[in-house]
């Protein structure tokens, strides 16, 4: 597949090496130009473009791996010339404390981190990789049916565009979960239990059930508490976003 991957930090630079790797052609920008991703080209295989360029490119998969706070900033019509059964990955998780100072929409539960990005980008968005640490995502998967195999949930509200991102997740060695609509991905944000706990298919589904699809005010408080013991734990342990 031909691939574009927005952002060039730890997640992107994680899913580039992986996605060249399983020999897929992997187009990768940042917000300073392509002059400046020599280092990471080299590294992953892939090759630095502009993010219009990159958008464009990933005739197949566009990802959107980018600090929260800097989605608006996002090039104007980014992904206008992108066919709409391109599926378009959100990762991005938000973190206050650590990066992106206080986001009032999300910050009243209203609306999911994704929700936020898609009403920004415009587009229906894929809710994936954001509950799996980059240096664990950097290592290879294991084989459908290994034993505490990886599980991943995946969040959209277009079933084609969904479907499309599991298989990759397959691909790349995990098992993909269906975690329902976008408005229910809050299930797999920061502050729960299912975020970068690397827990197998069975335990992912039955967190989903348990957590159910409606965020109540008090699930809200509670991810929101959790969430910052564990970015202040982030922090002291220099663990990589």
């Amino acid at each position: 597949m031909n691939i574009g991957i927005i952002g060039a930090g730890h997640i992107g630079s994680a899913l580039a090496v992986r996605l060249t790797d399983l020999g897929h052609q992997v187009f990768i920008a940042n917000s300073r130009g392509p002059e400046t991703l020599k280092d990471v080209a080299q590294k992953t295989g892939a090759q630095a473009v502009t993010a219009e360029e990159a958008a464009r490119r990933g005739t197949d998969l566009v990802v959107v791996t980018i600090p929260l706070k800097n989605i608006p900033d996002l090039p104007q019509n980014l992904l206008a010339g992108v066919p709409r059964e391109v599926p378009v990955i959100d990762t991005s998780n938000y973190y206050p404390l650590l990066r992106d100072g206080q986001l009032p929409e999300l910050e009243t539960g209203d609306l999911t981190e994704s929700e936020w990005v898609q009403q920004h980008l415009g587009r229906p968005v894929v809710k994936i990789f954001n509950n799996i640490l980059a240096d664990h995502l950097a290592q290879p998967g294991k084989p459908a049916g290994t034993p505490g195999r990886i599980a991943l949930p995946v969040a959209s509200d277009d079933a084609a565009a969904k479907q499309k991102v599991m298989q990759l997740v397959e691909e790349l060695g995990y098992d993909a979960v269906d975690a329902g609509s976008l408005r229910e991905s809050w299930r797999q944000q920061p502050g729960g239990p299912i975020y970068c706990n690397d827990l197998p298919a069975e335990q992912v589904q039955a967190q989903l059930q348990r957590l159910g699809t409606e965020r109540t005010p008090e699930q809200h408080a509670e991810f929101l508490a959790n969430q910052a013991q564990q970015e202040q734990a982030m922090q002291a342990q220099g663990i990589k976003l």
